[in-house]
């Protein structure tokens, strides 16, 4: 008890508007619990970032997946210095359809991430 008394009279004698008897005014903050700033966009157009962010899960998920289920070439320093011949002519195979598609969306992820970046979700 005269650990908290002590720092009272300590408070009240280093402040010195108190000393002088000028009267202190306290204007009371209501920040609520959990409470952040919000950007321009999330105010106005959270559907659209909401949007955004479900694109970036799918996204995401998509990514894991096709790069599990793709093959890897096991070629060595034989396949890189010999090389390796392969047909440019005709329709792509299912290996090179999936690359495209893991390419694109690859973009796809980092866009969307780019985005929400900005957004500031």
């Amino acid at each position: 008890m005269t650990f908290l008394l002590a720092a009272a009279t300590k408070a009240a004698a280093a402040a010195p508007a108190a000393a002088k008897g000028a009267p202190i005014t306290v204007q009371p903050q209501i920040i609520s619990p959990g409470a952040t700033p919000q950007t321009w966009m999330q105010m106005h157009a959270g559907w659209l970032t909401h949007g955004v962010a479900g694109i970036f899960v799918v996204a995401a998920i998509a990514l894991v997946v096709l790069l599990a289920v793709q093959t890897t070439k096991q070629e060595g320093l034989s396949g890189t210095i010999g090389g390796r011949v392969e047909s440019t002519y005709g329709r792509m195979g299912a290996d090179e359809q999936l690359k495209r598609i893991t390419g694109f969306t690859a973009v796809v992820f980092v866009v969307t991430g780019f985005v929400l970046s900005l957004t500031g979700i």
